[in-house]
C-alpha cells in the first residue's frame, strides 16, 4: 500500500521546502526507542537514495527506506494543528499499541 499525504501536511511541506530553497520531500522512516519499541522519524531529504522506495501524493514526494517499510506501509502523514500545539501526525494501519507518552509504538 503506498504511502500518503493529506492536503495539511502537502501544504505544511511544500511551504517549508519553499522556504528552504531546496529539498525533493520528505523522508519517512522507523528507529528502534522508547517504550514499545519503534517511533517515527521523519526529516526533509535534498535527494533520492538509490535504495529508496518513493511515492508521490498531491506533489510530495515521500521516501522510504525499504527496511522501514514494512513497518509503515500504507500510513498517512497528517499535519495537525490541537491548541497552541502543531505538528505532523501519523495514521498507521499497522499500529498495534502505543506508548502512554505517545512518542513510540509497536506494530
Amino acid at each position: 500500500m503506498p504511502v500518503t499525504v493529506t492536503e495539511a501536511a502537502a501544504k505544511h511541506v511544500n511551504k517549508y521546502l519553499a522556504r528552504r530553497g531546496k529539498g525533493v520531500g520528505v523522508r519517512l522512516g522507523v528507529k528502534t526507542t522508547g517504550c514499545s519499541g519503534l517511533a517515527y522519524k521523519l526529516e526533509y531529504a535534498d535527494e533520492v537514495a538509490p535504495e529508496d522506495v518513493v511515492f508521490e501524493d498531491r506533489g510530495i514526494k515521500i521516501l522510504v527506506d525499504p527496511k522501514s517499510m514494512p513497518y509503515i506501509d500504507g500510513t498517512q502523514l497528517d499535519f495537525v494543528r490541537e491548541g497552541l500545539n502543531e505538528g505532523f501526525k501519523f495514521n498507521n494501519p499497522n499500529e498495534r499499541d502505543r506508548c502512554g507518552c505517545g512518542e513510540s509504538f509497536r506494530v
